[in-house]
């Protein structure tokens, strides 16, 4: 007799289907020609529960490429601000949300497909997904957990064996299933639509079920308003939190519209994504966005438009004033956070507030300035710190310094006596930990463009695999130490 498929024996829980076909349509899952496991993440296998031994890829293939024996299957809808113009045609057009478990932290998680055939918001697309789309999510998402970003997972890639067109890939090119692994399928824009219908009944009924699982501590208020409040300014909060997280990583979404917005504000949807080889705010990593709307140093301030767009449904069940309220700190929440960011990467767990200050403007200043990659600065910093720096000012990027042109050597010395008064404030246990603060937060290995173009080259030309999983183990463990 044939054991039971455990990834189909999990306990799948109707959270978000029992709240009626308001917010979703069923659907069916496309047939394929063919199936073959590209990438599966053990790592979450274990955290929920089960055993990846006893976890086959046929396993993998039968619940995750051809969804056999998973019902009902969710397209959600929803609708967004898209460059800034907002579209009603929107809705899982290209994925479905296949279910949702507990994991062992007891947290409720969502499996979400991405390249699984047509939906009724496919509005004339086929549904599928590029194979180089497909590796580009895994790599992305792979990479920013493990620089400890608030992301959505990837779970499994399959290829699929049906040949795709595309205008910005050579044609025609493979196609492949993603199943990614979230906090949540509800988006902003999931609560745009139901403004845009006029239903306040049914945002507040979602409002419930977000804050019941997402926002538990929450239900401490009685008062329904008090309730909605704590939610929205801790919705706040997290989205601040995510954007320094994005900045400090040297991480581009690129498409923020507010249907790639999560109500969890966990990051998620990986399309023309890109790592910032040199400091630049004004860096666009999506080809069509012609205006720099999405631009790297544009990513605190649009999620801040994003949040303000929300209160336009979230008015029609609370105060507007409560939502500008809790809305307000949000820049001074995203600044602090920042600069937490900022100064581990710097080696500082804490600096006195002035210097704390200056020291991030200067460090951004210097990157500017000079011709220098972003993370080479910071892993050259990690890899030439010395504790004898504190003593001896002139030891601070010495070699750097003599490699240096004038100009930039000018700006070096300004910068590292500003460094060196940093050192020189600290205490005998806080100066002790800066090697390993600096260790634990600059990475060794970066996903920039180049690394990405040089695995997918061989998947392309020769199928050949190794590559990309050589680069995936590094990503993963981006802290250590390599020869």
């Amino acid at each position: 007799m044939t054991a039971p498929n455990p990834l189909l024996a999990l306990d799948y829980l109707p959270a978000l289907e029992s709240l009626g076909d308001d917010y979703y349509d069923l659907v069916a899952a496309a047939e394929f020609p063919q199936h073959i496991l590209r990438f599966r993440n053990d790592d979450i296998v274990r955290s929920l529960g089960l055993d990846p031994t006893a976890v086959s890829d046929d396993h993998w293939i039968e619940a995750f490429g051809k969804f056999q024996g998973r019902e009902p299957l969710l397209a959600l809808r929803y609708h967004g601000y898209q460059f800034g113009e907002y579209n009603p045609f929107l809705g899982d057009g290209r994925g479905f949300l296949y279910g949702q478990v507990r994991g062992t932290d007891g947290e409720l998680y969502d499996f979400g497909t991405k390249g699984s055939g047509t939906t009724p918001y496919s509005r004339g697309g086929d549904g599928m997904l590029t194979l180089k789309g497909g590796v580009r999510e895994v790599l992305a998402s792979e990479a920013l957990h493990a620089l400890g970003v608030n992301t959505s997972r990837a779970f499994s890639l399959v290829e699929t064996g049906a040949a795709l067109w595309r205008g910005d890939e050579p044609s025609p090119t493979r196609s492949a299933v993603l199943v990614r692994f979230s906090q949540s399928h509800i988006r902003f824009g999931t609560f745009e639509r139901l403004e845009y219908l006029n239903r306040p009944d049914l945002i507040a009924k979602l409002l419930e079920h977000v804050i019941d699982i997402y926002y538990p501590e929450a239900r401490l208020f009685t008062e329904t308003q008090e309730r909605y409040l704590h939610f929205y300014g801790e919705l706040c909060d997290r989205i601040a939190r995510l954007a320094a997280q994005w900045m400090a990583v040297g991480f581009c979404h690129a498409v923020l519209n507010t249907d790639n917005m999560s109500i969890t504000g966990e990051s998620f949807d990986y399309g023309p994504y890109a790592f910032i080889d040199r400091y630049d705010p004004r860096f666009t990593a999506a080809y069509f966005d012609y205006a720099g709307r999405y631009s790297y140093g544009n990513q605190p301030i649009i999620c801040q438009m994003n949040l303000k767009a929300l209160q336009k449904p979230l008015k029609l069940v609370m105060p507007n004033a409560d939502l500008e309220a809790a809305l307000a700190p949000f820049k001074d929440r995203y600044e602090t956070y920042y600069q937490q960011r900022l100064l581990q990467k710097l080696g500082f767990e804490h600096l006195e507030s002035e210097l704390a200050a200056a020291l991030v403007s200067q460090t951004l200043e210097l990157l500017s300035a000079v011709e220098v990659g972003y993370h080479d600065f910071f892993l050259s910093l990690t890899q030439q710190f010395s504790l004898d720096w504190r003593g001896d000012i002139s030891q601070i990027f010495s070699t750097t310094l003599q490699a240096s042109d004038p100009a930039a050597a000018a700006q070096l010395k300004a910068w590292r006596q500003l460094y060196h008064r940093c050192l020189q404030s600290l205490t005998p246990e806080h100066l002790a930990k800066v090697t390993a603060t600096l260790q634990q937060t600059n990475p060794q290995t970066v996903l920039l463009r180049p690394a990405i173009e040089s695995i997918w080259e061989p998947i392309a030309t020769d199928d050949h695999w190794q590559p990309f999983y050589d680069l995936l183990n590094k990503i993963q463990q981006p802290f250590e130490q390599r020869q």
